[in-house]
């Protein structure tokens, strides 16, 4: 759960250095594409004899795919990866304490909340539009997971992710090849957009399928908390974007609200 975590922030770390030469679009390209040719041959999925109720979910996931990719990498260019992945938490966490009345988990939205006004500092010269980006992936985290649960229910194993990057990377083939042509990428450039496709998809998918058969996954999503402090880390050392006191707060609030709802979760579940 570590090891998918720290890859998956490692990964976008390494994309945002390429952004100077082919910017967030052809890294999210890239992305899309690497993810359809690893995980194709590995999974194999089967795009005949899908029922209708099976196509809507993965198309969804296309364009959540997409959104959120997109949205990210444009807030981390914006406003560092550290705020911008925090921010984006707060889908599953929004997820997580949707329809609760109890009011600790009342209580872990407000925290949340309180974690985002610190975490900003909303004034003058506030990035608004990097923060709104932010909270669109966070948005768009949040469709992820309720329409993978759906999907999950209906196609075995990985057949939905794998189906849905098969189509997403089909949607990203011309716009990469537009963007490409009036943004003319370096080996070096590629390298780094490929890196960032292997270590922010292939590693945590697989990691965290391995992960999800041997613990229950209330504590595999208190687990994810982690995910920020990583972001904030791998921002820090390598493209040097250090936090401020504030920043560390707003961000050890949002974790702790997650954790808590998280924990809570796990205290829930029925023993095996």
């Amino acid at each position: 759960m570590l090891a998918s975590s720290a890859s998956n922030q490692t990964g976008a770390a390494v994309g945002a250095t390429a952004f100077p030469v082919i910017g967030p679009v052809g890294v999210v390209a890239v992305r899309q594409l690497v993810t359809a040719l690893v995980l194709t041959p590995i999974v194999r999925p089967r795009l005949r004899g899908l029922r209708a109720d099976q196509w809507w979910p993965i198309l969804g996931l296309v364009a959540v795919f997409s959104v959120m990719n997109l949205s990210l990498y444009a807030a981390i260019d914006r406003v560092g990866l550290g705020l911008a992945v925090t921010l984006e938490f707060l889908g599953p966490l929004t997820v997580a304490i949707a329809g609760s009345r109890r009011p600790l988990d009342l209580g872990c939205a407000v925290l949340a909340g309180a974690g985002v006004v610190v975490l900003t500092s909303p004034g003058p010269t506030t990035d608004v539009v990097g923060i709104g980006l932010a909270l669109l992936a966070a948005t768009a985290w949040g469709c992820y997971i309720l329409l993978n649960r759906t999907l999950g229910q209906r196609l075995p194993g990985l057949q939905g992710t794998a189906v849905a990057s098969v189509v997403t990377a089909g949607a990203w083939l011309p716009i990469a090849i537009g963007w490409f042509a009036a943004h003319p990428p370096t080996a070096a450039a590629l390298g780094l957009a490929i890196g960032c496709g292997l270590l922010s998809s292939i590693v945590p998918y697989v990691a965290d399928l391995v992960a999800l058969r041997r613990v229950p996954a209330p504590l595999f999503g208190t687990f994810t908390s982690v995910n920020p402090v990583w972001a904030a880390l791998a921002g820090w050392l390598l493209l040097h974007q250090a936090l401020e006191a504030h920043e560390w707060t707003g961000i050890g609030l949002i974790v702790l609200s997650n954790v808590v709802v998280s924990v809570r979760g796990f205290a829930r579940t029925p023993a095996p």
